[in-house]
């Protein structure tokens, strides 16, 4: 068996967080569509095109790193858009639905912050400059998205969600 590496752990997660990235992309619209809160909506709508260039950062990792652009699927990201699917259909209409969809999105926020901030600190390591700075863009990107939504939430969303319908 075959000794794996840093290299290898780097791969496998940038092809992970790829996957999630994608698939976030398709789940961002359906979201703003069912989100009630204007507010809400266009941070969803933000955020799509955030994801976009979050994309196009990782294709540019993949170069960097010689190999080709592709996902793996990510268990992780399905289960947590599958819950903010879940969360549409049982709120739906209620006062309570955009605080569960925030509550999603924040949930994928997390877990990209949480992928974004260790392939940073393995780019580090490995003397990947270039992939850490843009890996570094893209943290803080999702870091100023999850600070927007816990305003969003504490200033608005919460509190018209324990509204009687």
């Amino acid at each position: 068996m075959a000794t794996k590496t840093l290299d290898d752990l780097f791969y496998e997660t940038l092809k992970d967080i790829y996957y999630a990235e994608r698939q976030i992309l398709k789940a961002l619209p359906k979201m703003a569509r069912g989100a009630q809160d204007q507010k809400l909506k266009a941070a969803f709508e933000k955020h799509k095109e955030e994801t976009e260039g979050q994309i196009e950062r990782l294709k540019q990792i993949f170069e960097i790193i010689g190999k080709r652009a592709q996902g793996k699927t990510c268990d992780a990201i399905e289960g947590i858009i599958s819950e903010g699917e879940e969360v549409m259909e049982e709120f739906k209409g209620t006062p309570a639905l955009d605080a569960g969809l925030l509550a999603a999105a924040q949930a994928v926020e997390h877990y990209e912050i949480s992928r974004y901030g260790t392939l940073r600190s393995w780019a580090k390591q490995l003397g990947m400059k270039d992939a850490v700075k843009l890996l570094e863009e893209t943290l803080a990107e999702e870091s100023k998205t999850d600070e927007a939504l816990t305003m969003l939430a504490e200033s608005a969303v919460n509190a018209a969600g324990q509204k009687a319908a």
